[in-house]
């Protein structure tokens, strides 16, 4: 991280990124307890939901988030399509049960495991240490997460298939396969908000999975040591040389993130098909009122809707809002990693002549 030059630097509480720097061990710890609060997250707003779910009214005007996320990939329902919640139950406490076990795990790599996975006595786990500035150590772990995020894809393409989602054109859960056309999957990166069609979805989710799976096997065996005489091409500028960091990649996932947030929060306030109305409520408006915001189009007050919003109000509101934040991390992280002095700015302004 950025220590302006002095060698003797130290971190109050709140940084905690600082504490896991070159310690790969730490790092993997602090993974997976926030894996375990997300689990833990989950799990436990499910149950609160269900708890005070009424079913002799719709879903999208209880201001639910939870639910309706599981309802539209078509958990909850009988056979005869009816929505009983069937499953919910088990499935948020799978989800209290993994957090714990997350949490295990995140103690067990910050109290008995070594702070650094070069120290470890296994030479798999060796190969996952934290090289900031080693394109073939960053370049492995990469593979590594893509290969996963690719099989997560895959995952909810056969789920869709096998099982199926619901539907809101028909009101109920149908088998989706997938349409893995490729001109379709190009134009829909710009029109994706007006996507009315749950094969186009699951197609678009096959070709990810596809491209995940193919670049993360590429970067995993580009940056195993067993391929170095075959490395393609040289570590220069355009490939990082001298920005690869920890605070630099930090950047970068910042701004993933931060874009994902933002495309999702326009997608839930208007799209109708992966976020049906009658889980989410009706799309929504957008409004400047402090700041750029999503307000519901109809009004909520009178019914059970927390604050009188929608689900769909709020899911698009935390997503824009969290989505702006991480961008703005991103470009003070992104800053400090080509070297910029914040510092100096206060100094300059002191020093700057009055007039």
């Amino acid at each position: 991280m950025q220590t302006y030059g002095n060698p003797d630097v130290t971190y109050d509480y709140w940084a905690g990124n600082a504490s896991v720097t070159n310690r790969s061990g730490r790092f993997i710890a602090s993974h997976a307890a926030h894996t375990g609060m997300i689990a833990f997250g989950a799990g436990s707003n499910t149950l609160f939901e269900l708890s005070r779910f009424d079913p002799s009214l719709p879903m999208g005007d209880q201001g639910l988030i939870f639910l309706p996320h599981l309802a539209s990939i078509g958990i909850g329902f009988d056979e005869a399509g009816v929505w009983t919640g069937a499953g919910v139950l088990t499935i948020a406490i799978v989800h209290l049960i993994l957090s714990m076990v997350y949490g295990a795990g995140g103690l067990m790599h910050a109290i008995y495991f070594p702070d650094d996975m070069q120290k470890s006595s296994v030479a798999q786990a060796r190969k996952f240490k934290l090289e900031w500035d080693n394109p073939d150590n960053q370049t492995f772990i990469l593979g590594h997460h893509l290969i996963l995020f690719g099989i997560a894809c895959a995952w909810f393409v056969e789920w869709a298939r096998i099982h199926g989602i619901y539907d809101p054109a028909i009101g109920a859960v149908r088998q989706v396969n997938y349409n893995l056309d490729l001109s379709m999957i190009w134009e829909r990166q710009v029109n994706f908000l007006t996507i009315d069609s749950l094969e186009d979805v699951m197609g678009g989710h096959a070709f990810l999975a596809f491209v995940e799976i193919i670049g993360g096997c590429f970067h995993a065996i580009a940056g195993s040591t067993k391929w170095e005489d075959k490395r393609l091409g040289s570590y220069d500028k355009l490939k990082g040389a001298g920005l690869l960091s920890a605070e630099g990649i930090l950047s970068f996932s910042l701004a993933g993130i931060g874009w994902m947030a933002i495309v999702a929060s326009f997608w839930v306030s208007q799209n109708t098909t992966v976020f049906p109305v009658e889980f989410y409520g009706e799309p929504l408006n957008r409004a400047f009122v402090v700041a750029p915001a999503f307000v519901d189009s109809i009004d909520y007050s009178n019914g059970i809707a927390p604050l009188g919003h929608s689900g769909r109000c709020w899911t698009a509101n935390f997503h824009y809002i969290a989505g702006f934040f991480a961008l703005q991390g991103h470009l003070w992280h992104a800053l400090r990693a080509m070297g910029f002095n914040f510092k100096d700015i206060g100094a300059k302004l002191r020093s700057a002549p009055s007039t």
